[in-house]
């Protein structure tokens, strides 16, 4: 099914009704991505970060630290302030017109062709690797589950994690062996973040893999005795929705929160040393921690869900984009080491490298604040602290600080991140004791 930024509208409206004053697509004509690397001063990192908050614009990445980069979406009307007070650092532009430049990824996405999965989940034809050529609807992915289920019926079916702000029931893929149900859980998100379109396909290409190799990998073979797996593409629905309707561009889920600003950021609203530097108050702000912990139905959802489990699960990733690093606890603090540190950084090494001899790719391996930043009230910490999972794990996926696409990844890049993210993975359910 073919889509543009506003041909699943009338699919959102039938939800819910989107606040009058929210309804207008956000086409971001004009705006500029520009990357502005940070030298190597301390001072320079904090005027930097003084100006993007002064000037309330939205950031792609946000490492505010001596010899960072931080990407920087700059709208049309104050790129020339933004210029006239940024002229200590160098600067590249990535995206000269991001409307421009999300209208070409939408219209690359219709000349290819999306995949048209027949409505009929009778069929015993699963989807093939064409999928993983494009980008698709929501409508799409949800109905790619079902003929996997279908395709599948003795080693799959549907689970939901509760429901959006908005309805919508957060629906993933149980897979497994004999006796479903009754064995550790592995258990995956993507789209945890509207905006990070890579992370649902790489969870599909993750579910798809598990189930057509079963009986040609021994060791998929092996780990489906061991393990149940529930994945969950799109953990945020709204968003995702959203995203493909009104604003490419948007982060969080859809939660009303004030009179003039949406959205919880989901990995920020763990029942889990919620409060903190790395996250914000601001209703307004990209990072905004909801009113109190715990408070979005997708994290009371997500959470039931994997605290439900019995036995306790075993493995736990949350997908993300961009940056190309490999992470696990702690986010909420820099000063203290998880006490399962060097086992989590071994096996993180070990991943980075499985993936990168699938294509070369190289990433960064380590604990989430000494990596990237400070996060408070991220599903990581909390499923490692609060459920009890060990082996936590969030991945920022490609690309990384280096290219230029940012979130707008290119659809011909799906396939080989789902390639040596699937290396990864493999490594570490196979080296888990």
């Amino acid at each position: 099914m073919k889509f543009s930024l506003t041909a699943l509208l009338t699919l959102a409206l039938a939800v819910t009704a989107i606040p009058t004053q929210d309804r207008a697509n956000k086409t971001h004509d004009g705006t500029k991505v520009i990357r502005v690397a940070i030298p190597d001063s301390a001072e320079s990192a904090a005027r930097l970060q003084t100006l993007v908050g002064k000037l309330d614009l939205p950031l792609w990445s946000r490492n505010f630290l001596p010899n960072g980069v931080v990407d920087v979406q700059v709208p049309k009307e104050k790129i020339e302030a933004f210029e006239a007070a940024s002229i200590e650092w160098k600067k590249d532009v990535m995206f000269e017109d991001l409307g421009k430049s999300i209208r070409e990824e939408a219209d690359g996405i219709a000349d290819e062709g999306m995949i048209t999965i027949s409505a009929d989940v009778g069929t015993a034809a699963a989807p093939d690797v064409t999928w993983f050529n494009s980008y698709h609807s929501y409508a799409d992915h949800l109905t790619w589950l079902n003929q996997m289920v279908a395709a599948y019926p003795n080693n799959a079916k549907i689970v939901t994690a509760g429901s959006s702000s908005q309805g919508r029931a957060i629906t993933g893929i149980h897979i497994y062996g004999s006796n479903p149900g009754t064995k550790p859980g592995v258990i995956i998100h993507g789209t945890v973040h509207a905006r990070e379109w890579i992370t649902t396909m790489t969870t599909e290409y993750m579910a798809w893999n598990l189930l057509t190799t079963k009986g040609s990998d021994s060791i998929v073979a092996s780990l489906l005795t061991k393990y149940d797996f529930y994945l969950f593409p799109v953990v945020n629905p709204d968003g995702f929705v959203y995203t493909q309707t009104n604003d490419r561009m948007w982060r969080k889920n859809r939660q009303s929160v004030s009179s003039s600003c949406y959205g919880v950021d989901i990995n920020r609203n763990w029942a889990n040393k919620w409060s903190g530097s790395g996250s914000s108050t601001s209703p307004c702000s990209e990072t905004y921690r909801g009113p109190s912990q715990g408070s979005t139905p997708e994290v009371q959802g997500l959470a039931a869900f994997q605290n439900a489990l019995s036995p306790k699960p075993k493995f736990y990733m949350d997908f993300h984009a961009y940056g190309q690093m490999w992470m696990f606890p702690y986010g909420y603090t820099c000063s203290a080491n998880a006490p399962d540190h060097t086992e989590l950084q071994s096996l993180s090494n070990g991943a980075v490298a499985a993936l990168k001899a699938v294509s070369g790719t190289t990433y960064t391996a380590g604990p989430i604040c000494k990596t990237i930043y400070a996060v408070n009230g991220d599903s990581v910490d909390y499923s490692y602290e609060v459920t009890g999972i060990k082996y936590s794990f969030t991945a920022e996926l490609r690309p990384g600080s280096g290219s230029s696409t940012g979130f707008l990844l290119p659809a011909a890049q799906i396939l080989p991140v789902g390639k040596e993210t699937w290396a990864a993975m493999r490594y570490l359910w196979n080296n888990m004791v």
